[in-house]
């Protein structure tokens, strides 16, 4: 019997009551031409490869990390739920050892849902990762994480939550925003007041291949991960940067996608997106799964690699070297120009937000409060046009006296106000108030 070299579990999801149309490539078969795939390599027969049932999350699960608009239950399904529980159980098992590593291949994805959800864009309504990671830190203690989001679209939703939060690096490797939606992602993109150079985004050329990805992973990424020193790596496992793939344009191949995972050895791993359900998608998540347990990887190959693989072009390389040298004078030699604050001052920024999926439009307003001793308090003023109009304050995990204070105050403020809902996310004492 063939034993996988580490103990590695699998989450599977596809979600059949749920779909944006019948046609969209965001619907269930993404999953099940996987599961045949898995079946039919017979990986569940490996040991050391351990399937897990999925389980809901809750609503209170989500109120870690989101404010609902006008709650949790008018911008999910049950689909949308058991999604983000599928994570959960992946976190439980590898955090009670019962597994190495663990791959949540669940859907509907969730990395373009930000703090603020009025309905969904990007295919995405509420943000599993985070979700999970929330959980992770409220229930196993756990302080220090890294996110390393793969997929092709970058990923606008978690950098938004985790923006003003020092203790979790974020790094989204993904084609240029100039190129793809949501047309964000730039490397002056780089956190928060209280979070400068907590944030990296690696925006790479279309037809970026094999070389540029793995060149990236190996000079940039993984010296990011050493210097932070993360407690976990949670991979944002996107496999939409496929040369299959029908809405982006890049150049990776399923034996890329594994050998990059090998060498990145993430803790967890949440599927986000990746498109080309039948010619690609299975083949990419047959290879991360053996990669993440530790198996020979050099026999997986797409049907039709050889005739459609294009080796990346040279001036794409040589565009890649000059972004990583400059990004690596940024985030590893502390080149990074870090805006100066005084104690206490409130930052403040406005934002235009489209929900492409839903068509909504929001109009966000925001301010923080600079600390040297926490995340800050923050404040959050959204008009949509659906006609909603709330203030929501987030209290952040380990806040400091004064920066609760002063979110409990803007959160009672605003609660006399004329707002249609007013919220408070305390994360200190676990509250969540809706007013």
């Amino acid at each position: 019997m063939i034993k996988a070299a580490r103990r590695t579990g699998l989450v599977f999801f596809p979600a059949f009551d749920w779909a944006i149309s019948p046609t969209h490539p965001e619907r269930e078969e993404r999953l099940l031409y996987t599961q045949d795939q898995v079946m039919e390599e017979g990986l569940l027969d490996v040991e050391g490869i351990v399937e897990y049932r999925v389980r809901p999350a809750t609503h209170e699960d989500i109120q870690r990390v989101h404010f609902c608009v006008p709650d949790e239950a008018a911008v999910t399904t049950e689909s949308h739920l058991i999604s983000a529980g599928g994570c959960l159980v992946a976190a439980d098992a590898v955090l009670n050892k019962e597994v190495e590593s663990a791959f949540a291949l669940v859907r509907p994805p969730g990395h373009h849902a930000k703090t603020v959800v009025h309905g969904n864009r990007g295919f995405c309504n509420i943000n599993i990762e985070a979700i999970m990671i929330e959980y992770i830190r409220d229930k196993y203690g756990i302080k220090r994480v890294a996110i390393v989001d793969t997929d092709c679209h970058h990923g606008d939703g978690t950098q938004d939550i985790y923006w003003h939060d020092p203790d979790t690096l974020f790094i989204s490797i993904h084609q240029d925003g100039r190129t793809l939606y949501p047309g964000s992602g730039f490397p002056n993109e780089a956190g928060g007041p209280n979070a400068q150079g907590a944030t990296v985004n690696i925006p790479l050329p279309p037809d970026t291949g094999e070389k540029g990805f793995l060149y990236v992973l190996d000079e940039l990424v993984m010296p990011l991960l050493e210097k932070f020193e993360p407690e976990l790596v949670i991979n944002s496992a996107g496999q939409d940067n496929h040369f299959n793939d029908p809405i982006t344009n890049m150049n990776f191949s399923a034996k890329g996608y594994a050998t990059l995972n090998a060498r990145l050895r993430p803790d967890i791993a949440v599927l986000e997106g990746g498109y080309a359900v039948e010619n690609a998608l299975p083949y990419v998540n047959v290879g991360i799964i053996m990669a993440m347990a530790g198996m020979d990887t050099s026999c997986v190959k797409e049907p039709n690699y050889d005739r459609d693989y294009r080796p990346q072009p040279a001036d794409i390389t040589g565009y890649i070297e000059q972004l990583v040298k400059e990004l690596r004078g940024s985030f590893l030699k502390d080149g990074l120009k870090k805006t100066e604050y005084k104690e206490g001052e409130i930052i403040e920024r406005t934002r235009d937000i489209y929900y492409d999926t839903d068509g909504i439009q929001e109009n966000q307003h925001e301010k923080v409060r600079y600390c040297r001793d926490c995340a800050g308090a923050l404040a959050i003023e959204s008009k949509a046009s659906t006609g909603q109009h709330i203030f929501a304050v987030n209290i952040p995990r380990e806040a400091c006296t004064t920066c609760r204070e002063i979110g409990r105050s803007w959160f009672e403020e605003a609660s006399r106000g004329s707002f249609d809902h007013t919220y408070l996310q305390d994360r200190v004492q676990g509250v969540y108030e809706v007013t």
